[in-house]
């Protein structure tokens, strides 16, 4: 992992830099998928119904 350096405190460099989606779209479906056992496919239409249209296949990557 890359470490920058502000006011001489070591800060881990944003993972999802150069993301398509933000963070909070990131991790949504990486949660949902770890915490509740849910297939690819069911994270796909849990967040379909929330307004967030992401292929599973992307959710996979």
């Amino acid at each position: 992992m890359i470490y920058g350096t502000v006011l001489g405190m070591s800060t881990p460099s944003n993972p999802f830099c150069g993301s398509r989606f933000p963070a909070e779209i990131i991790i949504q479906p990486v949660w949902l998928y770890l915490c509740f056992n849910l297939s690819l496919r069911e994270v796909e239409l849990i967040l379909a119904a929330r307004g967030i249209m992401v292929c599973y296949e992307t959710i996979r990557k």
